[in-house]
């Protein structure tokens, strides 16, 4: 087993054991393995050990790797993790099928119209501002039903919510308070839980944990 497939076996079994203490089925949870700033050759040996789902946080450098990697593995999926610009609509959604972000009005309208103009529309995440940071993106938790009935007003399909915890506390308060408002607002996607916490999101309803340090490292 190459050093690549033991990582992803191992956070394999991390998210099994965390789901079946919740009482889940592991395979209810997709791993997403964060490949920003990762080579091609880095991310072909986790293709080769039998991981599909990436993320990407920046449109330019995703653009620069993954067409011809995307070429040569057809069946990768490729997700969106990062703040999208939305003159950077258009290029995002050619290049991804999930977008994990959006956070506002302006990106709805810019992934709609780049939807149309590529003929196809990807399935999108709402980024809630879970910690209520300044400096960080995400809908304000109080703007969050008037958002939401937006987003099922266009053609995007909506996944669920995502939300990335202030860097400090301890993390499972968030992802249970980002759980009861996907409860709330009838959403079953959970995309919260990164290397360090994927674990204690999986047991509080993750349905996508986006892990990168763990993976190549």
């Amino acid at each position: 087993m190459t050093d690549a497939a033991s990582r992803l076996d191992s956070i394999h079994q991390g998210i099994s054991d965390a789901a079946r203490l919740a009482r889940r089925l592991p395979e209810a949870v997709t791993l997403v393995a964060v490949s920003k700033t990762r080579s091609a050759a880095e991310i072909e040996q986790l293709i080769a050990a039998g991981q599909r789902d990436f993320g990407e946080s920046r449109v330019q450098e995703a653009d620069a790797k993954w067409p011809a990697l995307v070429e040569r593995y057809p069946d990768v999926r490729l997700h969106a993790i990062g703040r999208l610009q939305s003159n950077k609509a258009e290029d995002a959604v050619r290049l991804f099928g999930t977008i994990h972000s959006l956070d506002r009005s302006s990106l709805l309208r810019a992934l709609v119209q780049a939807g149309a103009k590529v003929g196809r529309l990807p399935t999108v995440y709402v980024q809630v501002n879970i910690g209520d940071e300044q400096q960080k993106g995400g809908v304000a938790m109080a703007d969050l039903p008037g958002f939401l009935d937006q987003v099922r007003a266009s053609p995007l399909p909506l996944a669920g919510l995502m939300a990335i915890p202030p860097l400090g506390p301890e993390p499972s308060p968030y992802f249970a308070l980002l759980a009861k408002l996907a409860r709330r607002h009838k959403l079953d996607g959970l995309s919260i839980g990164m290397s360090g916490d994927y674990r204690a999101a999986v047991m509080l309803g993750a349905t996508v944990v986006r892990v990168g340090s763990a993976l190549f490292e």
